[in-house]
């Protein structure tokens, strides 16, 4: 029997999963979550630098993500300073840096769609 099949469902944080698959996609899953960890996994980065980053992103979406990254350990914000403007800066955590071969994955899989069908613009 595989793993992600031992019981009928799976608790994480006292949240209910019916596979390990739906936990994974739960705490990485959407079309921001993944190109975060993307621009964080070579270094921390300010949140100015991820907007820049990630050009077509709203700051309220962005600011979202960053929270529920946070929320589910994945990534750290630390504050520096205690009057404004303070300085916020986000990187992975350890668990966070646990996701980086999938995301090498995921990313050799784009590299190739995208020499396959694809043309940089």
């Amino acid at each position: 029997m595989k793993v992600e099949c031992i019981g009928d469902m799976l608790k994480v944080n006292d949240k209910l999963y019916p596979c390990t698959v739906s936990l994974a996609m739960d705490l990485v899953g959407g079309k921001w979550k993944t190109v975060i960890l993307y621009h964080l996994m070579d270094g921390p980065k300010r949140y100015s630098e991820l907007l820049k980053d990630m050009q077509t992103v709203t700051e309220m979406t962005l600011s979202l993500q960053l929270k529920q990254l946070e929320q589910d350990g994945l990534i750290l914000r630390k504050v520096f300073g205690d009057k404004p403007p303070v300085k916020v800066v986000y990187s992975l955590t350890a668990f966070g840096k646990t996701f980086v071969p999938a995301l090498e994955a995921i990313l050799a899989w784009g590299n190739l769609i995208a020499g396959q069908q694809g043309e940089f613009l």
